[in-house]
């Protein structure tokens, strides 16, 4: 048997590799002599940087940068060769503030800057930039003002050496645009700590911006699919960078040559926290499903609705790791949920066999 396993992080419980190496356990219980390989993805935010150095190796750049509210926090990126991988998530993530310091007028994505400084500067002409879990709604106007004071330029249209001969690939699974009811404040800015007021002065901060910087540049990005990411640094990269969007899992199976990886595979896992119909617009398991190429796959997750949905949409087995009866603080158990994992995909390969 050929198991190819690529789960994603289950947030505050397991990292991808955690719950990769859970699932291969059950596995091997059956069928000890398995050939299994195991894949750590993300599709831009948790575990970007961990899936992308297993997939292009590298090393682990460690920096001083600001965090969404200007304090001085450890942040880490990636560099191979002239390659370098950012996971915003590191500076301005909204797991870096308390529940009650989360208030997205007041957070800043300044410490994404300095990290794109930082790569810069160490040689990086091809950054690849994970849009996911920021805790700013700022239409990436921190991160510009980082990138000015790191390269001393004196007005935000300046062109910089330094960055006109790089290249940025953004990575998000995000399609929304910068403003409007579908965009970053009205769509996201409510789990970043946002009320119903600030949504309104939030949205209308980011009109305004893109509007100044349209009658700047000539054209205008602000609807283009990924603008809306991570609180508008999207369109930021967009706008002021000439970045390129890419969906993040897309990316990731494309670098790693995932069709080849998984030929002659005979089970493919893939899984996250809570799947239901929001897993069909282009979250990280359809994209496993999108290179299955008629492989069986497995999406297993911690919670599950919209099974029926799941299934039409090409999954061959929709399996819930946790029994009905488990509470939320249980079941968020690290090793609760590594057993569980295990069971439940050890199950699904009797099934196949």
């Amino acid at each position: 048997m050929k198991v190819i396993i690529a789960i994603d992080s289950l947030k505050g419980c397991l990292s991808s590799i955690e719950a990769n190496m859970a699932a291969a356990e059950g596995i091997r219980s059956i069928c000890p002599d398995a050939e299994i390989i195991q894949v750590p993805v993300s599709d831009g935010g948790e575990g970007f940087l961990e899936a992308f150095r297993a997939a292009i190796g590298g090393e682990i750049v460690e920096v001083e940068v600001r965090d969404p509210l200007m304090r001085p926090v450890l942040a880490k990126y990636l560099l191979q060769g002239d390659t370098a991988a950012i996971e915003i998530a590191q500076a301005s993530g909204l797991t870096l503030l308390a529940e009650d310091e989360r208030n997205p007028l007041q957070t800043t994505s300044y410490g994404t800057g300095q990290l794109v400084a930082d790569a810069v500067r160490h040689g990086a002409r091809h950054l690849i930039v994970g849009l996911g879990g920021s805790a700013t709604s700022d239409a990436g106007t921190g991160m510009l003002q980082a990138l000015k004071d790191a390269f001393s330029i004196k007005g935000i249209w300046e062109n910089v050496e330094e960055l006109t001969s790089v290249r940025f690939t953004i990575a998000s699974d995000v399609t929304n645009p910068l403003c409007g009811e579908n965009g970053a404040a009205h769509v996201f800015g409510p789990q970043k700590g946002a009320t119903a007021d600030m949504v309104i002065q939030l949205d209308e901060r980011a009109r305004t911006f893109a509007e100044v910087s349209a009658r700047h540049f000539g054209y205008d990005r602000s609807t283009t699919e990924g603008a809306g990411a991570a609180g508008g640094l999207g369109y930021a990269f967009l706008e002021y960078l000439d970045a390129e969007c890419r969906s993040g899992i897309q990316l990731l199976l494309d670098t790693i040559r995932f069709r080849e990886l998984s030929k002659g595979a005979d089970l493919i896992v893939t899984g996250e926290g809570s799947a239901d119909r929001q897993t069909l617009m282009g979250k990280l398991p359809m994209g496993i499903l999108g290179h299955a190429e008629g492989k069986a796959v497995a999406l297993i997750a911690g919670r599950i609705s919209d099974r029926e949905q799941l299934l039409r949409a090409g999954f061959n087995y929709v399996e819930c790791i946790n029994p009905p009866s488990i509470t939320l603080t249980e079941a968020m158990r690290k090793d609760v949920a590594q057993r569980n994992i295990s069971k439940t995909v050890r199950d699904v390969a009797l099934r196949l066999r």
